[in-house]
C-alpha cells in the first residue's frame, strides 16, 4: 500500500507534463497560422461609378448623399472636384467599391453599419490630405487634433449642402461635441458672444494646425486678442506690464462669473500683485466716508481700484504713470 502512493503521485505528474505539453503545441500552431486578412475596400472600381452608389444612396435611405451635388465637390465644371471629367466621382475618396456594391453595403465595403469607417482616421485623413493640404491644412500632421486621432469626417459633414463646421451660427456646436467645458464657459454672464453667432472658435483657433498654443490663429495669445482689441495693442507710453505681457494674467479666454471675463474681480484680482501697504486709500480714516473708520474701504466701492486707475491697460498721458489719465 506504502508503494503505490508514490506512484499515483508520478502518474499525477507525467500526466500533468503531457496536458501542459499538449497546450503549447496548440498555442504554438495557433501563433503559426496567417491572421485574418484586415477589412478592405477592394481593389476593383464599379463599371458605373457614381451612378451604382445612387442606386442605394436615395433620399429617405440611411446614408443618403445627393446634397453633395450642391457642393463643391460635385462640381462637373471644376477639375479638380472629384466628380470632374476624368476623376472616379465617389470612388475618389472612398476608395474601390465593387466590392461594397456586390455585398449589398454594410461592413464588408465602405462604411460599417455604425455609420463609422473602419478605417483608422490617418488612413481616411489621407484621402482628404491629397487634395486639402496646402493653406491652413499644412500643419496638419503637427496638430493636436492629428495627435488625438481625430478624422476630418469627424467635424466636416462632406454630403451636406451646407457644412455646419463651416458656417458660423453652427460651427461652435460641432466644436462642444468635444470641447464640453468650453460650452459651459461661453454660456456664462461674460463671456465672447460665440453663443449669439457673432463669432466663432475659428476667429482665435486654427483647428487645422498652428505653431502657437492652443491652437492659436496668431503666433502669441496678444496678437490673438489684438486682431479685434487693437485699442489694446498700444505701444503705451506708460504700459500695465501684465498687459503687455499676456492677455490671460487677468482674463479668461472664454467666459467668466466676473465682469470683463476678469479671473477676479478688483480689487482681489490687482492685490495678487500689488500689496496694499502704502498706498494713498489706507491712510484715509474719515468716518464720514462710507465704511466707516476702517479706512480705505471707500476707495474701493463700484469699480474699486479703477475708480482711479481708469487706464489700467496702458496710458499716453504724460502724467499718466499711475495709469490714472
Amino acid at each position: 500500500m506504502n508503494m503505490k502512493k508514490p506512484l499515483l503521485a508520478a502518474l499525477f505528474l507525467l500526466s500533468g507534463f503531457a496536458i501542459n505539453a499538449a497546450a503549447a503545441d496548440e498555442a504554438k500552431d495557433k501563433a503559426s497560422e496567417p491572421p485574418p486578412p484586415p477589412p478592405s475596400m477592394g481593389t476593383e472600381y464599379t463599371e458605373k461609378g457614381a451612378d451604382t452608389c445612387l442606386q442605394c444612396h436615395v433620399e429617405g435611405g440611411d446614408f443618403p448623399v445627393f446634397a453633395i451635388f450642391k457642393t463643391k465637390h460635385a462640381n462637373r465644371a471644376d477639375k479638380r472636384t472629384p466628380f470632374g471629367a476624368g476623376h472616379l466621382q465617389c470612388e475618389a475618396c472612398h476608395g474601390p467599391g465593387k466590392k461594397h456594391a456586390d455585398a449589398g453595403g454594410g461592413p464588408d465595403g465602405i462604411n460599417s453599419q455604425k455609420r463609422t469607417s473602419f478605417l483608422p482616421p490617418r488612413e481616411r485623413n489621407k484621402y482628404c490630405l491629397e487634395c486639402h493640404q496646402n493653406g491652413a491644412r499644412t500643419g496638419w500632421h503637427a496638430s493636436t487634433h492629428d495627435a488625438n486621432n481625430v478624422a476630418c469626417a469627424d467635424c466636416h459633414k462632406i454630403h451636406a449642402e451646407r457644412d455646419p463646421v463651416l458656417v458660423k451660427a453652427t460651427q461652435p456646436e460641432v466644436c462642444y461635441k468635444c470641447h464640453r467645458k468650453e460650452r459651459a464657459d461661453f454660456l456664462k454672464p461674460s463671456a465672447h458672444p460665440v453663443r449669439f453667432g457673432t463669432m466663432t472658435c475659428s476667429d482665435c483657433h486654427a483647428p487645422h494646425g498652428s505653431n502657437a498654443r492652443a491652437l492659436l490663429v496668431k503666433p502669441t495669445v496678444n496678437q490673438t486678442c489684438y486682431t479685434c482689441h487693437a485699442e489694446k495693442r498700444g505701444p503705451f507710453l506708460w504700459e500695465h506690464a501684465p498687459v503687455a505681457e499676456d492677455c490671460t494674467l487677468c482674463h479668461y479666454a472664454h467666459g467668466s462669473v466676473n465682469q470683463y471675463r476678469l479671473k477676479k474681480n478688483p480689487p482681489l484680482l490687482c492685490q495678487q500683485c500689488h500689496s496694499v501697504a502704502g498706498h494713498p486709500s489706507v491712510a484715509r480714516t474719515n468716518a464720514s466716508l462710507p465704511g466707516g473708520a476702517g479706512g480705505g474701504q471707500a476707495f474701493l466701492l463700484a469699480g474699486s481700484c479703477l475708480n482711479c486707475h481708469s487706464q489700467i491697460h496702458g496710458s499716453n498721458h504724460p502724467s499718466g504713470y499711475k495709469l490714472m489719465r
